[in-house]
């Protein structure tokens, strides 16, 4: 049942909630979807958790490029907590409401992971770059101080542009119906479902974009064609190979999680398919998360390496 509240202000009436239509509209699918979700959500926990204590207690994985991996995981787990749990409970739930509330924290803090996640991807480039390109400095340069102070800002600008976003959503009037055609709270299907004139939020939804999203890219970009050339500098193949599998993983995580996200925001609202957008928000709220820890595991042999000697003390000394 719709619930609206009468605002003194203006005539028409305002959504106190939302319902929210999930992913599909099939009862025959809700118990399947809920059991894939939930080893999805599952896998996510465990290995982003495991990453990050693998990360802490092994002294060999204390670099830089294990530092920010391990602030990657945390916000692999932030952000598929932000999503997955309600997810799973509409699954099941007869009635998918959301308060108004409820919805404002938790595009906050979509947009503001997804923000650090993007800015870390960047930094782990620049971290690449550094120790690839110039290696003898790569220690110096990047110190911890630097590494945490680099982390900072990367939440500092997440938490601020979350703000911005946020506060340009819900500016907005909700009067003709309060049914989100989605899963969660997003930015894209709330402006479809306003009253209110949109045309500035998709400005600043475009221009905040265009600076995290993009200049995180290019960032990325513009470190791989040094590391690229630096490589390609190397005489000996075994060098070259070694070189291009520590950053191998890095570009599969970039090309995953850039590739739904510019789908996504940087086209117009002309365009919008909920259906679509829908199957692509499943990639980089649920499926990436659960992801990256495989990635960087499964193709990283210090991993490996930490993983199963971590897993040998453990069964020695039971």
């Amino acid at each position: 049942m719709q619930i609206l509240k009468e605002m003194e202000k203006g005539n028409h009436s305002e959504a106190t909630e939302f319902i929210l239509s999930g992913l599909t509209d099939h009862p025959e699918l809700q118990v399947p979807l809920f059991g894939v979700f939930l080893l999805i959500y599952g896998i996510t926990l465990l290995g982003n958790g495991g990453m990050i204590l693998l990360i802490r207690i092994d002294p060999r994985l204390h670099t830089p490029m294990y530092f920010f991996l391990s602030n990657l995981s945390f916000c692999d787990l932030c952000l598929s907590s932000i999503i997955s749990p309600k997810m799973l409970l509409n699954f099941l739930a007869e009635r998918k409401s959301i308060s108004y509330s409820a919805c404002a924290v938790q595009l906050y803090l979509f947009v503001a992971f997804s923000d650090v996640e993007c800015l870390l991807l960047a930094v782990m480039a620049y971290d690449r770059y550094m120790a690839i390109c110039k290696p003898l400095h790569y220690m110096v340069t990047m110190s911890r101080q630097l590494c945490k102070q680099l982390v900072a800002g990367v939440f500092a600008v997440g938490l601020v542009d979350s703000i911005i976003y946020t506060c340009f959503t819900f500016r907005l009037s909700y009067c003709s119906s309060n049914i989100i055609n989605h899963f969660f709270c997003d930015i894209p299907p709330l402006l479809a479902l306003s009253c209110s004139d949109t045309h500035i939020n998709e400005i600043v939804m475009f221009t905040l974009v265009c600076c995290i999203i993009v200049s995180s890219l290019v960032t990325v970009l513009l470190s791989y064609v040094y590391i690229t050339s630096t490589i390609l500098q190397i005489r000996s193949a075994e060098g070259r190979h070694k070189a291009f599998s520590t950053c191998s993983f890095h570009l599969t995580a970039v090309v995953l999680l850039f590739g739904t996200f510019l789908f996504t925001y940087l086209r117009p609202t002309s365009s919008y398919s909920m259906d679509t957008d829908k199957v692509a928000s499943v990639f980089y709220t649920v499926v990436i998360p659960m992801l990256n820890p495989l990635i960087y595991s499964l193709r990283n042999t210090e991993v490996k390496d930490a993983l199963r000697k971590t897993m040998n003390k453990l069964l020695t000394n039971s």
